[in-house]
């Protein structure tokens, strides 16, 4: 494994790369954080694609002297 701060090959399973002294295994906790957030951006983006669609409908009605 590499250590993603510095590019120096680790070994397998370390916490710590031995050349820069950084962390290079990521906590559970901020692993589940990560996916939880990229759940929620999903779900945004998706919101957002429907309003969009909403929009237009809308402004569409509206051109067609309706309302």
């Amino acid at each position: 494994m590499k250590c993603y701060f510095c590019a120096f090959e680790t070994e397998t399973g370390v916490l710590v790369c031995s050349a820069c002294s950084r962390d290079i295994v990521a906590p559970a906790s901020v692993i589940a954080e990560r996916d939880d957030l990229v759940r929620k951006l999903a779900s945004a983006r998706e919101e957002l694609l429907r309003t969009k669609e909403e929009i237009k409908a809308l402004t569409r009605r509206g051109e067609g002297g309706e309302g």
